[in-house]
């Protein structure tokens, strides 16, 4: 067997791992810009190339600059971020699990339409949806609030399928019956029982909202007209607006560091959660 698997076996492609290589590169290659120039400083900026280091390394002086700039709207704007994630993507995780975990596990009438919505909502885009949202969030007085921004977050089409999916092959029927042959009912088998074993796919589908939510521009650009609510993009985005404005304030430091600091929570996040997002896609893909 051993000597079968050697034969059969080929080397790396040369092709494609230079097509990959490539793709690495032109995907590493915006990040670099970015933390090289945030080590400059305004001047710098303007007078040297944009892929390598020149003049006094102004990281931290930056970075006390962004914070503090403006009163410090800066920490204001990702404290609103940090809101918007944790209500907005943490319900959009609690929501999903639960409807998902019910619709794979229950029999009910309609439930094939119900099957047939929810891929109807994950095939259409989150922008065509903003501007029919903001009309009816107008209606209700709610513009302007952070709940404008929570609620719709609430909703997540793509993480209810992914959890129904994943719990139809995760949660087994047969433990569930000996739980409730136990006599616990349903909420405790749900907690006790089902929970643990939905985990990985929970923790996918909340890694997939909280980058959602992070990076939502689109949405909060509508909805909000006072800066104190905005999150970070559309913060960020009328800081690049003001200095590139004639007879603007030159900050674009300020941006560019403001920009590095916005993706480092993300990518802390993603590496933490990665593990749980691995074994969350390949669980139920392989049956005995």
């Amino acid at each position: 067997m051993t000597a079968q698997r050697r034969k059969g076996a080929t080397g790396p492609s040369v092709p494609l791992t230079l097509v990959m290589t490539v793709l690495a590169l032109y995907t590493l290659l915006p990040l670099a810009w970015l933390v090289i120039n945030s080590t400059k400083t305004q001047s710098a900026l303007l007078s040297s190339f944009g892929l390598w280091f020149s003049g006094d390394f102004a990281l931290w002086d930056n970075i006390v600059q962004t914070v503090t700039y403006n009163d410090g709207v800066f920490v204001r704007w990702f404290g609103n971020t940090l809101l918007y994630v944790i209500a907005g993507a943490g319900g959009a995780t609690i929501l999903a699990t639960l409807a998902g975990y019910g619709l794979a596990k229950f029999r009910f009438p309609g439930r094939r339409a119900v099957f047939a919505v929810v891929l109807g909502a994950v095939a259409v885009p989150g922008a065509a949806l903003a501007v029919p949202t903001f009309l009816m969030f107008s209606q209700l007085g709610l513009t302007n609030t952070p709940w404008s921004i929570i609620i719709p977050s609430l909703v997540s089409p793509f993480g209810l399928y992914l959890i129904w999916v994943y719990a139809s092959d995760a949660v087994p029927g047969e433990l569930l019956e000996a739980a409730r042959i136990d006599g616990a009912g349903e909420f405790r088998t749900f907690f006790l029982v089902s929970a643990r074993l939905l985990a990985p796919g929970a923790v996918t589908v909340l890694l997939f909202t909280v980058v959602a939510t992070w990076n939502n521009y689109f949405l909060p650009l509508i909805m909000l007209s006072d800066s104190t609510w905005y999150p970070l993009t559309v913060g960020l985005n009328s800081w690049n607006a003001q200095a590139s404005t004639a007879g603007g304030e030159a900050i674009f430091n300020l941006v560019i560091t403001g920009s590095l600091l916005t993706i480092v929570p993300i990518v802390i996040a993603f590496l933490f959660l990665q593990r749980f997002w691995q074994s969350g896609l390949a669980a139920g893909s392989v049956k005995e």
